[in-house]
């Protein structure tokens, strides 16, 4: 089954006078979307399904991103002095989290 992520692209050099001419042809927001539905028939959007994602792998990296906000949440509070050592052993936890889920879902 061929993909359906645009992967090419074509350059193409135009002069001022052309480039004008296309957009005053244009009846789209984006350049590209009316080209490509002008010249290869394209209606509309072909949207790519997104992928599947494993709900475990979401959950564990909800909870990665939730102890980065507490992280973030310490650091930029005023008034509190930083405890530099706890910041880190957070961050170092947050990265050992992080290689178990890339060798869990890398096999």
């Amino acid at each position: 089954m061929p993909s359906k992520l645009r992967t090419r692209s074509v350059k193409i050099r135009l002069t001022e006078l052309e480039y004008q001419r296309l957009l005053l042809l244009n009846d789209r927001p984006e350049l590209a979307r009316w080209i490509r539905e002008t010249c290869l028939g394209v209606k509309g959007r072909t949207n790519v399904p997104p992928p599947i994602v494993d709900p475990v792998l979401l959950r564990q990296l909800a909870g990665i991103g939730n102890n980065l906000n507490q992280i973030a949440r310490v650091v930029n509070t005023k008034g509190q002095p930083i405890d530099r050592v706890q910041i880190v052993a957070g961050l170092a936890a947050v990265e050992r989290q992080l290689q178990v889920l890339r060798q869990a879902y890398s096999q």
